[in-house]
């Protein structure tokens, strides 16, 4: 995976748009809320919520550490890409939209998946 692959993936998502914040972060959202976070300038990292259940485990692997300013809310910062493969980069992307997404009210959910 790279920053154009992750872009790629993001986008292909439901209701998903970017927008660039803080002048150098690229950010995924779903309905204006970010589910992943990436550096725009080398070196890349990026950001995205995990579950409770996996965030202590994942935190714990070389390359990955709490995301500053998120971790409270069990985001984690993958410093190195090749420390997860496609389908593991896949697997918590898509699971971090996910998570972000059931927090927003039931009515945008709706509108979400009606315009899948």
């Amino acid at each position: 995976m790279n920053i154009e692959a992750l872009r790629e993936f993001c986008l292909g998502l439901p209701g998903v748009t970017e927008d660039v914040k803080w002048g150098a972060d690229l950010c995924f959202l779903v309905r204006e809320k970010m589910f992943c976070v990436t550096s725009i300038d080398a070196p890349h990292s990026v950001s995205f919520k995990v579950t409770a259940e996996q965030f202590d485990e994942m935190v714990s692997r070389p390359g990955i550490i709490p995301a500053p300013y998120m971790a409270r809310n069990k985001w984690i910062n993958v410093q190195e890409w090749n420390v997860l493969n496609d389908a593991q980069w896949e697997t918590y992307v898509k699971q971090s939209y996910a998570l972000v997404k059931a927090k927003l009210p039931k009515k945008l959910q709706k509108e979400i998946e009606a315009n899948v």
